[in-house]
């Protein structure tokens, strides 16, 4: 009998074991589920279409739409961001920040290129304007035909986001940890000095609130040519932390965070296309369009603009740059001491 008793008590922690690893593996499916559930309710609440959409007041008139994207050749989303305090009478703010993600399927590449506000271009059916006002003259769609015109690229969708949408990203992800490049300061009197911009130089975690501070600020010498470039390095930075393991997991609770702030035509569908490709990503460039060289100050009915030198060298510039690849080049590249090394034998 108390042989009996010795191995049933032998077996005990054993059977713990695996009721504590059945539990466990039951949790986390469970997890996963509820994540993956409460993901796709988040994306399907992306779509505003009932009323909801700023857009919607615009009648379409863009001329050509671009081809449906079925998920095996390139996609081209562009980012519009906007100063809600700067609303135009219909309620929408010019774009004070204007990026296209360029993403090759087939390679897993993604290019980042932005634009200038204050580049002057034909605005179909419109005529001649800073780019900015695409998206106040005509809505987003407006602005997707506007910018893809000027880069020679189908932009099939559009995601917009005011200032409060961009912090909320940032804080949902849990900040960015981000080498500021100097000290930033700038004083904003507009809504109880609510944006104001005070950044301290070196390595540190961004919340939505500093990372705001750090792709708005723009006075240094070379104002919105510097601050563009930020913007497209800050936001490498975002889609690296987004790739962990850890946001995976939590893109139920992002999403719901950021659902609010976001106005895009991306379908649930598109959205989960784009996130499989996001996984195995990676950025392999990032250039402003159209570069310094093709640009030019010009004075047009008595305002500044940047002025385009020659928009076939424009077009011309993006497919080079799409083909490029930093990661691949600055592996291949020699390092000084293996150059010493060439040079000595």
């Amino acid at each position: 009998m108390s042989r009996r008793r010795a191995k049933k008590k032998r077996n005990t922690p054993w059977k713990w074991v695996m009721y504590t690893t059945i539990v466990l593996l039951a949790s986390a499916i469970g997890y996963v589920v509820y994540q993956g559930t409460g993901a796709y309710i988040a994306l399907d609440n992306f779509d505003k279409s009932d009323g909801e959409s700023k857009f919607e007041q615009f009648e379409d008139t863009v001329q050509k739409e671009p081809p449906k994207w079925e998920g095996r050749e390139r996609v081209n989303i562009l980012l519009l961001g906007g100063d809600a305090r700067d609303s135009d009478k219909n309620g929408i703010a010019r774009s004070d920040s204007i990026m296209v993600v360029s993403i090759d399927p087939q390679t897993k590449k993604a290019h980042l290129l932005s634009v200038l506000r204050d580049t002057y271009v034909t605005i179909p059916g419109h005529g001649k304007a800073r780019i900015n006002t695409a998206i106040t003259t005509g809505g987003a769609k407006l602005a997707m035909e506007t910018v893809g015109d000027l880069m020679g690229l189908d932009i099939q969708y559009f995601v917009y986001a005011e200032f409060e949408g961009f912090k909320a990203m940032i804080d949902a992800i849990g900040g960015v940890n981000f080498d500021v490049e100097k000290n930033m300061r700038y004083t904003d009197n507009a809504d109880g000095n609510r944006y104001d911009i005070d950044l301290k130089k070196g390595y540190q975690l961004l919340d939505g609130d500093k990372a705001l501070q750090y792709v708005r600020f723009r006075h240094d010498k070379l104002s919105d040519f510097t601050r563009t470039e930020r913007q497209r390095n800050f936001l490498k930075a975002v889609a690296t932390e987004m790739q962990s393991t850890w946001n995976l997991l939590r893109m139920k609770e992002i999403l719901e965070s950021v659902q609010p702030y976001i106005d895009t035509n991306l379908a649930v569908s598109d959205m989960l296309k784009l996130g499989q490709l996001g996984l195995s990503m990676h950025v392999a460039g990032s250039e402003q369009v159209p570069p310094l060289n093709l640009l030019y100050d010009a004075e047009i009915g008595g305002s500044s603009v940047l002025a385009v030198r020659d928009t076939q060298k424009v077009l011309e510039f993006v497919q080079e740059t799409l083909q490029k690849d930093e990661m691949v080049a600055a592996e291949n590249k020699p390092d000084d001491a293996g150059k010493s090394v060439e040079a000595a034998q």
